[in-house]
């Protein structure tokens, strides 16, 4: 989805919306007109799930089990159909379930028009990937991303405080790749121009005339990007706040830094300037493959001053910042897959946060707990519209 499309649908679904009173008396967009809900999955020989097919409720799902049982597995299904791969930094080969060759991921969705339709994502162990709408399937895969956006909150998340760049900058791509099409297309020549560029610089003689050409290319499309990701923190910054302030209660003051390369200046200018250096370590050592987000607490770095829960309670109100974007930009909300999410969160974090999803317009929710009596009574106070399920080895069950 490009991200004119984007904005001309988000118009046309805001018309359609309907205006409704809430608690307090003021008139609130109903966004769950208009959000896509998956009504039923079908998953085949992913992961550890043989063969199962599930119809859930259009409000919250709640998924129990031990650990490693499945409930993980069924959000990364849930995932696979709205981004066409996992959710965590794992190759597709560590999708089979073991001895397979081949998954398949069968979701229907009753669409923001009303209707329903079919979503099938079909991969084998040769890496084909097929991506298909109501049996027609689509020219490239990456044209179904972002046509049924989504959020999902892991305990992996905890590797965009712990790790590098990397993950920081996989979170950034993925939320603005739903969102703009343009920027997507723009990101992946990009990367593609980066490998050749790394290419030529470990030739003894790399043709300096063409590289030149290169980077000009190269710093055209990262321009864009650039401003993207800057205006995307900047509108971030305030959200991941206020949420911090509501799920933690406390006086800590968090933020979120970019950092870049192009503060400096034009790509191609520092590109020119580096060309000796890049030739020495044999890759592009400037770039917005370089930049960082870096997250602070009270001006200190979370990763070393924060605590588990601080350092929770930060990623969960990241999420949902994403997640007040998302729907802000389509229209409507966007599906809501929270893992684990009360792990490591204590009970006054606890309440907060069940007091921000219900006080707040979000679409359906898939939630997962090792801890079945936990996940009921905080579930239960919330609404009565709601579906449980349990998992033992790859097996769901409604309950």
């Amino acid at each position: 989805m490009c991200y004119d499309y984007a904005l001309h649908k988000q118009a046309a679904n805001l018309e359609k919306n309907v205006q409704t009173p809430n608690k307090n008396g003021y008139l609130c967009l109903d966004i769950r007109k208009n959000m896509p809900v998956l009504e039923k999955i079908v998953i085949s020989d992913f992961r550890n799930i043989h063969l199962q097919e599930l119809d859930f409720s259009p409000n919250i799902n709640c998924i129990s089990g031990n650990n490693g049982e499945g409930k993980t597995n069924l959000l990364d299904a849930i995932h696979y159909l709205s981004m066409t791969k996992s959710a965590f930094a794992t190759s597709d080969k560590f999708s089979f379930r073991h001895g397979q060759d081949e998954f398949s991921l069968l979701g229907t969705y009753r669409m923001e028009n009303g209707l329903n339709s079919r979503f099938a994502l079909k991969m084998n162990s040769k890496g084909e990937k097929k991506v298909r709408r109501d049996d027609k399937p689509y020219g490239r895969v990456s044209e179904h991303i972002g046509v049924l956006p989504i959020v999902m909150v892991s305990p992996s998340d905890i590797s965009m405080v712990s790790e590098s760049g990397d993950e920081r900058r996989r979170f950034v791509n993925a939320v603005l790749s739903q969102m703009d099409g343009e920027y997507m297309a723009a990101l992946q020549q990009y990367n593609r121009l980066l490998l050749q560029r790394n290419k030529m610089l470990k030739e003894s003689d790399p043709d300096r005339s063409f590289m030149e050409v290169l980077d000009m290319r190269m710093a055209a499309l990262a321009q864009p990007i650039y401003e993207k990701r800057r205006n995307f923190v900047e509108n971030l910054k305030p959200i991941v706040s206020e949420y911090y302030a509501a799920l933690s209660g406390g006086s800590e003051k968090v933020d979120i830094e970019y950092e870049s390369d192009l503060f400096k200046g034009p790509l191609d200018q520092l590109l020119s300037s580096s060309f000796d250096k890049d030739r020495i370590l044999k890759y592009t050592s400037s770039g917005i493959q370089r930049d960082d987000f870096v997250f602070t607490m009270n001006g200190w770095p979370l990763r070393r001053h924060g605590s588990q829960g601080q350092q929770k309670s930060f990623l969960v109100s990241l999420k949902f910042a994403q997640y007040e974007i998302m729907k802000k930009n389509y229209g409507f909300a966007p599906l809501l897959l929270l893992d684990d999410v009360f792990d490591k969160l204590d009970m006054g974090r606890i309440s907060n946060l069940l007091q921000m999803v219900a006080s707040n317009d979000f679409g359906q929710i898939f939630i997962t707990d090792s801890n079945k009596v936990r996940m009921s009574g905080i579930v239960d106070r919330l609404t009565q519209d709601r579906a449980y399920f349990e998992t033992a080895g790859g097996v769901f069950t409604k309950i």
